[in-house]
């Protein structure tokens, strides 16, 4: 990256656009991401809602999101 920059600092502003020119046309090759990316995404989603899915409805896991009508106070006592 440091010798690209140098390089283009150098040249003038038409070895700065035939660069650019030339970045652009070249031919871009799908990768791993391109071919999979969204499907991966997508399949990482469906895991993690099913298995939120699947704790929430079948484990009986008690979330205490509130504590009014559930706490009642102890009676007081004298020492």
């Amino acid at each position: 990256m440091l010798a690209l920059t140098k390089t283009a600092l150098r040249l003038g502003t038409r070895g700065i656009q035939w660069i650019a020119a030339r970045q652009n046309h070249s031919k871009h090759v799908p990768d791993f991401h391109d071919k999979y990316g969204n499907l991966v995404l997508l399949g990482g989603a469906l895991f993690c809602v099913s298995v939120w899915g699947y704790v929430v409805t079948q484990t009986g896991i008690e979330w205490n999101l509130s504590p009014v009508g559930r706490v009642t106070p102890k009676e007081w006592r004298e020492k």
